[in-house]
């Protein structure tokens, strides 16, 4: 059994939803497991109400549904009213504010939006603009989390964000980005043609959203490069409601191919393609996966495929294969070789390795 059959049967039912409505209890109790340790049963829930299928579960689901549901209209609510307060805070602020990921699906209620679970609320703003940014902040009362020497320094030096921002009285965290990929990264993007092409929300004022395929290149390169893999999944999900919500106009396919191009992201582009129509079957024409750019050699794409599959799998232990540890630590050391070439990387992989001794003493 492969790694992917291990994931139903939370993938038959991401696939096709109307299935729920054909489960027993044994296999809704897998089921709620795996949907739950993946930050996607409030999705499945949202699902189950809009195709009118609460009423065809057995009675011992309902309840779970119905508090996962709860759950993430609570967080949505709160990702909104927090969106407005950066808004406010960042009034003054001359150039483009865009809103990322969870925060921009859940405020132009984009495809992702429905059932999601939120955390950070990510913006990219013009690195020109980081100081007045970063002041504008401070005052409205967000503080930074890191305040050792090394972090500090290694954030402003290296990555592409301010250390993480909480607010000293709601406890919202905030990310504060001005690329995609941090400066030191085997991949070098710019944000400036992102930022150019943001289109502007009427509300909440001042703030932007990303292009269609900025979207989908930003949530790509998130999972694909950073290699944040405790909701691969979920973010595997949220690709695949982008690309079919996205794909009315004929030409999308040829212009998410081309801004890939421009902003050389098509390596992570190609992997999320990749896995998103081997896990979702999500309709992605054979052309557009052959001519994506950067694509890796094939020998690499099959490696990098066994890996991804077991980052994806991770989630529950009834999906995680034997060789999961491994898979994970290959990861880990991925993502931190693509952020920073070795001579930075050794140093801090040393240092990160000093503090978590001297926590644990």
């Amino acid at each position: 059994m492969n790694l992917i059959q291990r994931c139903q049967p939370l993938l038959d039912v991401l696939r096709n939803p109307v299935c729920m409505a054909t489960l027993d209890l044994a296999a809704w109790d897998l089921l709620l497991r795996q949907a739950g340790a993946a930050g996607l049963l409030s999705r499945l829930a949202v699902q189950a109400e809009t195709l009118g299928l609460i009423a065809r579960v057995p009675d011992e689901v309902r309840p779970h549904l119905t508090a996962a549901r709860t759950v993430a209209a609570k967080q949505r609510q709160a990702v909104r009213w927090e969106a407005r307060r950066v808004a406010q805070a960042l009034a003054g602020i001359e150039g483009p504010v865009l809103l990322l990921k969870g925060a921009a699906y859940a405020i132009a209620d984009l495809p992702p939006a429905a059932g999601r679970l939120f955390g950070d609320i990510d913006i990219l703003v013009p690195r020109a603009q980081l100081g007045q940014v970063e002041g504008a902040l401070l005052l409205a009362g967000w503080h930074s989390q890191k305040q050792d020497n090394y972090d500090q320094r290694y954030y402003r030096r290296w990555m592409h964000e301010l250390p993480p921002m909480t607010h000293i009285r709601r406890g919202t965290v905030l990310d504060v980005h001005h690329n995609l990929l941090p400066e030191t990264a085997r991949i070098h993007t710019e944000a400036t043609p992102i930022l150019e092409a943001a289109r502007a929300l009427a509300a909440p004022s001042g703030l932007s959203l990303p292009a269609d395929t900025d979207l989908v290149l930003h949530s790509a390169c998130h999972l694909f490069h950073e290699g944040e893999w405790g909701h691969g999944l979920r973010d595997l999900v949220d690709l695949d409601a982008m690309l079919r919500g996205f794909t009315v106009g004929p030409d999308f396919w040829l212009t998410l191919l081309a801004r890939a191009q421009t902003l050389n992201l098509g390596r992570p582009l190609y992997y999320a393609l990749d896995c998103c129509q081997r896990w979702l079957h999500t309709p992605i024409p054979p052309n557009v996966i052959v001519n994506c750019p950067q694509r890796p050699p094939a020998w690499q794409g099959a490696l990098m495929r066994e890996l991804f599959d077991a980052g994806l799998a991770s989630a529950h232990r009834s999906c995680r294969g034997r060789l999961a540890g491994l898979a994970a630590f290959a990861l880990y050391v991925r993502g931190h070789y693509l952020r920073m070439p070795w001579r930075l990387l050794l140093p801090h992989l040393l240092h990160q390795a000093k503090r978590r001794d001297r926590d644990q003493s």
